[in-house]
């Protein structure tokens, strides 16, 4: 036991997606609703996850996971073949060492 803080606990989650069957809406701008944070999960390939406002780009990885604060404007890029999920959380869902992204 490492005497750190427990992990957040997903509420729920998006299917499973790939290059093709990845809707329209989260490849255009969208957010979450506020109070939810998502926790953008990359299992094969890799995505890009681009947030508007301020503008920044990140490259999702099967070993980095991105964080999606609530509320803000992204969507998602494909380069190649991947598969991708969303968790959804109340609070922010990486410990604070782990946090490069948001």
């Amino acid at each position: 036991m490492d005497g750190g803080p427990a992990a957040a606990v997903p509420y729920g989650a998006s299917p499973i997606f790939d290059e093709n069957s990845l809707p329209d809406k989260l490849r255009n701008e969208h957010s979450t609703k506020q109070g939810t944070w998502g926790l953008l999960r990359v299992l094969e390939g890799a995505v890009e996850l681009v947030f508007v406002d301020p503008p920044s780009r990140h490259v999702v990885t099967v070993d980095k996971p991105a964080p999606i604060p609530p509320g803000e404007p992204h969507f998602v890029r494909l380069s190649g073949p991947v598969k991708m999920q969303v968790e959804f959380y109340r609070e922010h869902p990486l410990p604070e060492r782990n946090r490069s992204v948001r």
